[in-house]
């Protein structure tokens, strides 16, 4: 079956797979971990390089370091499963996390402060304060969904968004005079009603038009 693990490296670094070729630090592993539970799940490959080279795991260790990431260094736990294949003579750990329900899972950032992390493409990043609202008011939003009353800062709001294509949470702020608690929620609203979207980066974050 090695086939299946080859196929999977060829897809190479992705929102759902990351390669790893040891576990070293558990607390990095952690944040894998939380990225995919907080997303849409993934694959961890262990044993395998970021060029896609399979170097295979040193020892069994590698599923006790992954187990000491996810009991210590996960809040909640992040339940996982692996399964051990051999590729080349050489063994690789497919580390396999499934979507979270519930409350969002939070891993160590560099300082050692609990924080909730998300995968996009190929990176783990922090998760701002309006996505951290946006997924607590969608858990708890009725069936009947989310109103808006159309005042001047909504309608400021989309007139820049259809002359600028995108707009930051500081620009907001400043286009509309809204304190940053109340231009999250408005960013918020906009999301839940499928009307903008967030794009997190490493660098920035900023708020489109959704394609319809």
């Amino acid at each position: 079956m090695s086939h299946y693990i080859k196929n999977l490296i060829q897809e190479g670094e992705h929102q759902q797979l990351d390669f790893k070729y040891e576990i070293s630090d558990s607390q990095k592993i952690a944040r894998s971990l939380v990225a995919f539970a907080n997303t849409d799940g993934g694959r961890l490959l262990v044993g395998v390089k970021d060029n896609g080279m399979i170097s295979g795991v040193k020892s069994s260790e590698e599923y006790y370091m992954v187990e000491t990431a996810a009991t210590l260094y996960t809040k909640p736990e992040v339940p996982f499963t692996t399964r051990k294949w051999t590729v080349e003579g050489k063994t690789v750990v497919e580390v396999i996390v499934h979507p979270r329900h519930g409350k969002p899972h939070k891993a160590p950032d560099k300082e050692g402060k609990f924080k909730v992390f998300v995968r996009v493409k190929d990176q783990n990043l922090l998760a701002n304060a309006v996505l951290l609202k946006y997924w607590q008011r969608k858990s708890q939003e009725r069936p009947e969904g989310v109103f808006i009353h159309y005042t001047e800062k909504e309608n400021l709001l989309l007139k820049y968004l259809e002359e600028n294509g995108s707009i930051t949470l500081s620009k907001l702020i400043k286009l509309t005079g809204l304190n940053k608690r109340k231009a999250e929620a408005l960013l918020v609203d906009f999301m839940l009603l499928n009307i903008i979207e967030m794009t997190l980066t490493e660098r920035s974050t900023f708020y489109t038009i959704k394609d319809m």
